[in-house]
């Protein structure tokens, strides 16, 4: 990717966005009968499926069980032909070990696990194809979908993943400008209140910066709740016209 231009003289990116601009987010939620919750997001060409069960009983072994609150269980896997080059490995190994405990970290932060003692909340995520912002779309895909399984939340939990190019801030990264060699940080956040749920980073960034990409990634986080929050209310009215007719 070197001598690629992130960011034209005009303020343009590689995909013609903003810097602060969001790539396109298109979700459904209710795409599985089968299990409690489910929802389908598209963020840009990154595209992913999340899944809930439970609340339900311990499976296992039952000294795993919390007495006070719910055990998360996150898992995250890449389908095979996710990306360009055919993974051999869509789950099990160390980035989708993480990505799974970044996951769990993120909802355990947002959902209300002490209504639920002695039980546990299964959360599948399966990205479908790889466009950059992984784990922010995992997150917000999960989101609708823990929504869509009627378990309470705090808040809506919305993730987003920010670089630094030329002194500014570009929000909601592709897969270009995350292999650009660009310093990122994908950021979760509970935004009515302002909790960051977990920060992310897998390169070196400088202080200086620091919190300018975490400002950039709360108001971009900020958006990508709205959005949700019109996805949320377009299915509960789809939902009460059904059960209408």
């Amino acid at each position: 990717m070197a001598g690629l231009e992130l960011l034209s003289d005009q303020g343009y990116r590689l995909d013609g966005r903003k810097a602060t601009e969001l790539r396109k987010v298109q979700a459904r939620m209710g795409v599985f009968a089968q299990a409690d919750g489910s929802a389908y997001l598209e963020q840009g060409n990154t595209k992913a499926l999340a899944v809930v069960y439970g609340p339900h009983e311990m499976r296992g072994s039952r000294s795993r069980a919390l007495h006070d609150r719910a055990v998360i269980n996150c898992q995250y896997s890449m389908a095979t032909f996710s990306t360009a080059e055919r993974k051999r490995r869509p789950h099990g190994d160390r980035k989708s070990t993480e990505m799974s405990l970044h996951l769990k970290q993120t909802f355990e932060a947002a959902v209300m696990t002490q209504l639920f003692p002695r039980s546990q909340i299964d959360i599948y995520v399966k990205i479908l194809q790889s466009d950059g912002g992984n784990y922010s779309v995992c997150v917000n895909a999960a989101t609708l979908a823990v929504i869509d399984a009627g378990i309470p939340m705090r808040d809506y939990v919305c993730a987003c993943t920010v670089g630094f190019v030329d002194e500014t801030p570009l929000a909601d990264l592709c897969y270009a400008e995350e292999s650009g060699g660009v310093s990122s940080l994908a950021l979760a956040l509970l935004p009515r209140g302002g909790q960051i749920a977990l920060v992310q980073m897998d390169a070196r960034l400088h202080q200086d910066h620091l919190e300018t990409l975490i400002e950039a990634a709360m108001t971009a986080c900020k958006s990508v709740s709205k959005v949700l929050d019109e996805v949320v209310r377009q299915h509960l009215q789809e939902a009460s016209v059904l059960s209408r007719e």
